[in-house]
């Protein structure tokens, strides 16, 4: 590098970190020598707040001051895209974002790359297959590009702890990327393997790899097992207050982190939820507020990961701990990013395996459902994804990942309307799936042995992403000793079991046919008012932290069918206490299991005879009962049930009915049930069950 360039660089790191005494991290200076003036394809593996968006956005003024094009920076998530676009204005660099959340500013934006007043493209993995950017901007994009970026790079790998299909379409951007224009991929969790997939990715052995140590000096790490989610949530009570400035509590479920964060907040600590499910203006207002130190801590699921960047975070929490010890460091790395020091403490629950087992076992794509798809498509049909969902028996979030495996394999296509099948053979790949579901088991296995080692736990990070400079920290509570309380305070654990037992879980009624019935079932559009369930209630999640775990041993696999409990019998008429309806229900009607009929029973007539009304009786099937299994879209769910209750043998008391069963899911069983039940002269249908799936 010539004297000039280095000194062009060091200027436009010196903007881009706001200190004129700025100098370059070990390794940054080649990294963005070999893009500058190599070319070169380079794979950069450093731990988190080395600096791994300094080398690109350094390299992306410098190549643009020799003439070239924009630079893509393709970026996995929203929040990581707000705070690259913030780092690049702090530099003089002009990024714009295209994604979900700002469709209304894309023709401007698109403009402007067209006018050259864009240094820096981000854009989604998604967004590189929407039909219209894909036809229209992309190639004219590729042909001008200066450099193609690719954030989180382990995404693109099976065996990333994060694997996305859509990074994998990657590969073939970069095959039609011409030879000269410089690749850079970054990411902070790439063990050997993951390395190795990579690069061969991005080019194979003329890739560049600068691979640095991983340690974090500042993280003080620890591992504190508490007996139940009662104590764990006690100890939050007790000490989250005196955990050095603002953080982040992670959590393995969506309705973890919200019980957590209100418990938390009753208890006058200022904490908020943050989740896939929070609206994503709300996501940027919280992220806003943690960084500006307005809240204690944000109880995130791992929406809240890759990127997020607060230098001065002061703590990472886990109540129950990720699949595997790659993730966890990357969330850890969340803090002490510039920081002498931050606290890291895990809290791991007994119900954690089945949490993880659960998210497995949900992501793969089987043969079965990937043939149902293929068969679909063969006559050369454009199928949207609500149509497809509606004629192949697959959950719109499952189906939506198999569409994407069988785009990025080459068998089907996104097109203007939906989706079309290419023509091109297609196998499926049962060895990599299999191999694929046993590295995930060694994983977990290897957390485990994490939380348990009584070796150096940074070390031990550092070995499971193969760091060959792992050595000791001094620091965890393996080398030093616990360096946090373990008491828990007695007003904290009564809050916490209260928190924990409570119950009524709100059951919204469905108000809407799912697409694609109407020709078989002769329904569409809204359900009739006079049909419909009113709103229900559940004792639990299956997921919550308290009375999930009870119930979750009730509906695993295999579990004996069995009456129920008392203390069941019991939560079920508090959630009854407290339910605010208009009319009080004047009968009882079980739901018919053929699984658990004496739970279901037994609950019926226990509730019955507790609130004196009249058990009428459970609902008769009609020609053996529902068809198909738990699972699926809604529009074979429906149909699985679709007239196979039948309520005309009841006899009902003028008013309204309380309708008890089991477990929801799909919520089709009770609409259904509910639809005959009014039909037959029930004023309202109250539905009560044990549980819902989420």
């Amino acid at each position: 590098m010539t004297d000039t360039t280095f000194d062009d660089a060091l200027a436009v790191l010196r903007q881009l970190v706001g200190s004129p005494a700025a100098v370059f991290h070990d390794g940054q200076l080649e990294a963005i020598e070999q893009l500058v003036d190599e070319h070169r394809r380079a794979l950069v593996v450093q731990r988190t707040g080395w600096g791994k968006s300094a080398v690109y956005f350094v390299a992306t003024m410098l190549l643009r001051a020799r003439g070239a094009g924009p630079t893509v920076l393709v970026s996995p998530l929203l929040a990581l895209m707000r705070d690259q676009v913030a780092a690049a204005e702090r530099a003089g660099v002009r990024a714009v974002a295209i994604n979900s959340t700002n469709a209304h500013e894309w023709s401007s934006l698109l403009a402007s790359l067209a006018a050259d007043e864009v240094d820096v493209l981000l854009v989604s993995p998604e967004r590189l297959n929407n039909p219209s950017f894909r036809e229209t901007q992309l190639p004219a994009l590729v042909e001008r590009l200066g450099m193609l970026v690719v954030d989180e790079a382990h995404c693109i790998s099976d065996w990333g702890h994060d694997f996305r299909p859509d990074y994998r379409r990657l590969r073939d951007l970069i095959a039609a990327i011409p030879p000269d224009v410089p690749v850079l991929a970054t990411t902070a969790t790439a063990n050997a393997r993951v390395v190795a997939d990579v690069a061969e990715q991005l080019g194979g052995s003329s890739v560049l790899t600068i691979r640095g140590p991983l340690a974090r000096t500042s993280l003080r790490l620890g591992v504190l097992r508490l007996p139940d989610a009662k104590t764990r949530l006690g100890w939050l009570l007790s000490h989250l207050a005196d955990l050095p400035g603002s953080g982040i509590i992670y959590t393995l479920t969506v309705s973890a982190a919200e019980d957590t964060a209100r418990l938390l907040r009753e208890a006058g600590l200022s904490v908020r939820a943050y989740t896939g499910q929070t609206d994503p203006a709300e996501r940027e207002s919280l992220e806003a507020a943690l960084k500006a130190n307005e809240v204690k801590a944000l109880v995130a699921t791992s929406a809240l990961g890759m990127g997020f960047d607060k230098p001065d975070l002061g703590f990472v929490l886990h109540l129950g701990a990720p699949s595997s010890p790659v993730a966890y460091y990357q969330q850890v790395g969340r803090a002490g990013r510039a920081t002498a020091s931050a606290d890291v403490l895990l809290l791991p629950g007994p119900e954690d395996r089945d949490i993880w087992q659960y998210f497995a076992t949900a992501s793969m794509p089987s043969q079965d459902r990937a043939s149902r798809v293929l068969r679909e498509l063969a006559d050369g049909s454009v199928l949207s994804t609500p149509a497809l969902e509606a004629l192949v028996n697959v959950r719109r979030t499952q189906l939506e990942l198999l569409l994407k495996v069988l785009d990025v394999d080459g068998a089907v296509r996104r097109v203007k309307g939906g989706w079309e099948s290419t023509g091109r053979p297609w196998t499926y790949d049962a060895e990599r799936y299999e191999r694929i579901a046993a590295a995930r088991t060694a994983e977990q296995d290897h957390m485990i042995e994490y939380e348990r080692t009584s070796g150096c736990r940074m070390e031990f990070l550092q070995r499971s992403l193969d760091d060959e400079t792992a050595r000791p920290c001094g620091r965890c509570d393996s080398c030093a000793g616990a360096w946090y309380p373990v008491d828990v305070a007695p007003d904290a654990s009564a809050e916490a079991s209260r928190a924990i037992d409570r119950v009524g879980v709100p059951i919204e009624p469905r108000a809407q046919w799912p697409v694609g019935v109407a020709d078989r079932l002769g329904v569409r559009g809204n359900i009739p008012v006079g049909e419909r369930a009113s709103e229900g209630r559940a004792l639990a999640r299956l997921t919550d932290l308290g009375w999930g775990n009870v119930l979750r041993s009730v509906f695993a696999a295999g579990a004996p069918d069995a009456p129920v409990t008392r203390a069941m019998l019991d939560g079920c008429v508090r959630v009854l206490a407290q339910w605010d309806w208009e009319e009080r229900p004047t009968s009882v009607v079980a739901m018919p299991s053929r699984r658990r009929p004496l739970l279901v029973d037994s609950l019926a007539r226990g509730l019955a005879e507790i609130g004196r009304l009249p058990y009428a009786g459970a609902l008769c099937l009609v020609d053996g009962g529902p068809t198909g299994e738990a699972g699926g879209s809604s529009a074979f769910r429906l149909a699985g049930v679709w007239q196979r209750f039948d309520a005309s043998m009841l006899e009902l008391p003028p008013g309204p009915v309380l309708l008890v069963d089991d477990l929801a899911s799909s919520r089709w069983t009770i609409t259904v049930a509910a639809r005959e039940l009014r039909r037959c002269g029930a004023s309202r249908v109250l539905p009560l069950l044990l549980a819902t799936v989420a």
